[in-house]
């Protein structure tokens, strides 16, 4: 039974973080119908920005921080919240950019140029991933301390660790800021109608340009903060971590139904848990077999996902 919790522990921590990832996925696809093959290399170069600033020179960053074990706790705070301010400010810009500069152009074209033009910008952002950190894998100190909190309270067969509370910390405020800005604020109701009906939504007024660009910003803040959490929970990052993260990020996005934001948070922590499970007790060479299975079987039996619907097309 400690197994089993400590597997839904480690399960949940990494949900949460395809989970930020998954809603850059389903938000744009909700707007523009896109798949944003790009996204998950966002993601990457937040990962790689987060590195330059908390990394010291003597492995490969900036030192800005320098984040360890040794430094107090209301600098590293202050150090985690400014690396997330600036990461999640250069990915949104970053991902905004893509938009304007190779989307936007192709927005009335047939829908393969831009799929097509997704798939270029992923690959000129691993390239990109390379300039910044070379081709080797780039590991940083666990800056976090490795007690167990649970043994204050007398559990010693479970592990929870700071790093998979600050997973929590930071990602599930970032979740319920997004509902509430979609669910309650006029922006959020311009992006609710421009993915609705975009034709509709103009006639009544509703920027469109703004709107798609609006919802890239919030995408690409929403991957450079999974970038921060991620390099802070696994300590390594590498040009191609956003085809492994962004594979099972969208994959998670179609699983709980793509457009859905609830939905992509549900596919992403089912999908965690999947893969913990698998590597505890399976193999790990495995877990991708097993998680798009669970996909595949999902599909048959639901083909809009969980929590999708089956709409019309749009005109």
């Amino acid at each position: 039974m400690d197994q089993i919790i400590q597997t839904l522990i480690i399960g949940l921590a990494n949900g949460l973080i395809f989970a930020l990832v998954a809603l850059g996925y389903t938000l744009v696809y909700g707007i523009i119908e896109l798949i944003n093959f790009a996204h998950g290399d966002v993601f990457m170069i937040g990962s790689l920005i987060a590195f330059a600033l908390i990394a010291p020179p003597s492995v490969g960053g900036f030192g800005v921080f320098e984040l360890t074990t040794a430094t107090p706790l209301p600098l590293m705070i202050v150090g985690i919240l400014i690396t997330l301010a600036i990461t999640m400010a250069l990915t949104a810009g970053l991902n905004a950019g893509i938009e304007r500069v190779a989307y936007r152009p192709l927005r009335h074209a047939p829908k393969l140029a831009p799929l097509i033009a997704a798939i270029g910008m992923s690959f000129v952002l691993q390239n990109v991933g390379v300039v910044m950190a070379g081709s080797n894998q780039r590991t940083i100190e666990n800056p976090f301390p490795t007690t167990n909190l649970l043994s204050y309270i007398g559990i010693t067969d479970i592990t929870l660790t700071v790093s998979q509370v600050f997973v929590a910390v930071v990602t599930i405020p970032l979740l319920f800021a997004l509902s509430w800005f979609v669910g309650t604020t006029k922006q959020g109701r311009a992006m609710r109608a421009t993915a609705q009906d975009p034709a509709a939504a103009g006639l009544m007024g509703v920027d469109i340009n703004r709107t798609i660009a609006i919802t890239f910003l919030i995408g690409g803040g929403l991957a450079g903060a999974a970038g921060v959490v991620q390099i802070l929970y696994n300590n390594v990052t590498v040009w191609d971590l956003g085809f492994r993260f962004g594979l099972i990020a969208f994959t998670a996005a179609v699983l709980g139904g793509i457009g859905n934001m609830r939905g992509a948070v549900l596919g992403a922590m089912i999908l965690g848990l999947v893969a913990s499970f698998s590597d505890r007790y399976v193999s790990a060479n495995w877990t991708q077999a097993i998680v798009f299975g669970v996909l595949v079987v999902i599909m048959v039996f639901k083909p809009t996902g969980l929590l999708g619907q089956q709409l019309a097309d749009r005109a």
